[in-house]
């Protein structure tokens, strides 16, 4: 098959099969496995050896990926992180390791096989869970900064797995890796597990001397030069020769991107070096899951049907309780408990190489490996289930069932304030700068202690309860200020004090234009897209910056927000709960609508709307 029929049809599948994933609330990850399975296993539409060769090309999408989270390892941040770090992700990588070990031993594994297929199992998905995490915008919760914390240390864990892997060879490397169609000749071949351990340790060190006092100078020279495509061409030449060089002494390519990542990342040009190379990652990283996809044997996987899937499921469920009870030890909440426990269970990409290396290195049989592999497979696309199973059906349970019941109010207030987020908190300390006497709701302990130490009268408990509600005066109360960072929560909420409590008053934070009007049908009384009035003010900034005078700046701005008005209420009547055709007519119309009034108001010069509008003074009314 031609190179542009392959590209063709791999990028064919992914843009249909990701589409739809989305669509449907899976998420990228698995629209890529999915549109590897239509293209490989289904339809037969790419071959086995076409496969094997996407695959080990799409590996260089983990290698740029290990290359950007080194990138991110400032020495301050990896010790202000050193406690989770050695202490969460040691405690997991070691007793995941000793677990899975020992279970291979008890099936009659010698110890030295065994060991290595803990030390492999133990490590997760770094490619699935972070652009999960990132895709759903977990990555800032606990469970996401702790899922990164064992994610890193897995990826710095792999340099003595690989250093060790050597050493527990239990045949003839020759004779194990000949038979072996994965079996990647390597230099250091033929030469004792003793001396391939000191040349690999040697490469590390040579890897972080250069990049230390060489590449970093030659960075300087090369952006003196102002040319863009040089520089990404120089960052691009960093990756592959550290991932060439380690693959040379039979390592894998990604840990030696991952420690040049690492070297780089307290240069000044760490952030232009991540930008030019961040585009690289997503579509490599797209291809490397659609080839995993693709790569799976359907024949061995119905013929050893039970043995494999077995073998998933007890992988996935080790780690799951050994995750779940480091959770508990270290006390992570209920909600980021599960998210940690479920997200990290599944073998990750690693397994691919390590295995294969374990397996040419003589430390581990060839036909296990292909059976080891297809089970990494099978945890890898059961992952994406797992997350929606978290998000759609424990979160909801997990949020609303805390183990901590919902504080006692001791008096109602005038204003109820549900969320107290971003926008919660600036409506709160503004009120009560006015003496009003408000109440705080707010599910999240930590947020809520935090604000209680700065006088805010908050407290604990789901807004979205009705007996919390009744507690917190909204009875009695003028006004329900609806924060909630949950736009599904946030409508409810609004719906419910509308029914409930006709007497009081709704304000309500919007995320968008839609949801405004999601709101408006629920019954709130006034509505504010939370980032319409920063945007605007953001936009007349920029105006200023680009030399526009500070009057004509807010004219301008003035003149936007009024037509943006204008044109909620227009596209009101085409709304009628969701987007159709008539609608993105009318959003089309209205944007060269106000294209002509921008442009209209610059001719005209002047506005008289605004003409009692008093520029500012000093040094910006210069401009």
């Amino acid at each position: 098959m031609g190179f542009f029929q392959d590209a063709f049809i791999y990028l064919l599948a992914a843009v249909i099969a990701v589409t739809v994933s989305h669509r449907l609330g899976l998420g990228s990850v698995l629209g890529y496995l999915f549109a590897g399975i239509a293209i490989g296993p289904v339809l037969g539409v790419v071959a086995g050896a076409d496969t094997e060769t996407v695959k080990h090309f799409a590996e260089f999408g983990v290698v740029i990926m290990l290359f950007l989270i080194g990138l991110e390892l400032e020495p301050q941040m990896i010790w202000r992180m050193r406690w989770q770090l050695l202490g969460l992700g040691g405690l997991q990588v070691t007793l995941t390791t000793v677990t899975l070990t020992a279970a291979a031993m008890a099936a009659g594994f010698a110890w030295q096989t065994a060991l290595v297929i803990g030390m492999t199992l133990a490590l997760s998905s770094t490619a699935i869970v972070l652009q999960t995490l990132n895709e759903k915008g977990w990555m800032r919760s606990r469970g996401g900064q702790s899922s990164f914390s064992v994610l890193l240390f897995q990826d710095i864990a792999v340099i003595p797995m690989l250093a060790l892997l050597p050493l527990l060879a239990v045949g003839d490397p020759a004779v194990m890796g000949a038979g072996d169609p994965e079996h990647h000749a390597n230099m250091l071949d033929g030469f004792p597990g003793w001396f391939q351990t000191l040349v690999i340790v040697a490469t590390i060190a040579f890897i972080i001397l250069t990049g230390r006092f060489l590449v970093r100078p030659a960075f300087r020279l090369i952006a003196a030069s102002q040319m863009r495509e040089l520089f990404t061409a120089a960052a691009l030449l960093i990756v592959v020769s550290t991932a060439l060089l380690m693959d040379l002494v039979g390592v894998s390519a990604a840990l030696g991107a991952f420690l040049a990542g690492v070297v780089l990342s307290t240069s000044e040009y760490r952030h232009a070096i991540e930008s030019d190379i961040e585009p690289f990652k997503g579509l490599l990283l797209g291809l490397f899951f659609i080839s995993v996809g693709a790569g799976i044997d359907f024949g061995l996987l119905f013929s050893e049907f039970f043995l494999i899937i077995g073998i998933a499921l007890g992988i996935i469920l080790v780690k799951a309780l050994v995750l779940l009870a480091l959770a508990g030890i270290f006390r992570l909440p209920w909600q980021d408990t599960w998210m940690f426990g479920l997200g990290l269970a599944q073998a990750g990409e690693f397994a691919f190489v390590l295995f294969g290396f374990a397996g040419s290195s003589g430390a581990i049989a060839g036909s296990l490996v292909e059976i080891l592999i297809l089970s990494v497979a099978v945890t890898m696309l059961l992952t994406p289930l797992m997350f929606i199973l978290y998000e759609r059906y424990v979160l909801p349970r997990t949020v609303s069932t805390t183990n901590r019941e919902a504080d006692e109010i001791p008096e109602p207030g005038t204003v109820v304030i549900a969320g107290v987020g971003r926008v919660g908190q600036i409506i709160a300390r503004l009120l009560m700068a006015e003496n009003y006497k408000i109440v705080v709701l707010d599910h999240d302990p930590n947020l809520v202690e935090r604000m209680r130490q700065t006088g805010v009268h908050s407290y604990y408990g789901d807004a979205t309860r009705p007996d919390l509600l009744e507690a917190a005066g909204l009875g009695d109360a003028e006004v329900l200020v609806a924060a909630l960072d949950d736009q599904d929560q946030q409508t409810a909420l609004v719906r419910h004090v509308a029914e409930h409590f006709p007497k009081c008053r709704i304000v309500a934070r919007a995320f968008d234009r839609h949801h405004l009007y999601e709101l408006e049908k629920a019954g709130a009384h006034a509505i504010e897209r939370e980032a319409f009035e920063g945007a605007l003010m953001l936009g007349r900034r920029t105006l200023r910056e680009l030399g526009l005078h500070p009057f004509r700046a807010e004219q301008k701005v003035r003149a936007f927000r009024r037509h943006d008005m204008q044109t909620v209420d227009v596209l009101r009547e085409y709304w009628a709960g969701g987007v159709g055709k008539k609608y993105i007519t009318a959003v089309r119309e209205r944007l060269d609508e106000l294209m002509q009034v921008m442009r209209s108001d610059r001719l005209a010069g002047k506005n008289l709307p605004d003409r009692e509008w008093t520029p500012p003074r000093g040094e910006d009314a210069e401009r």
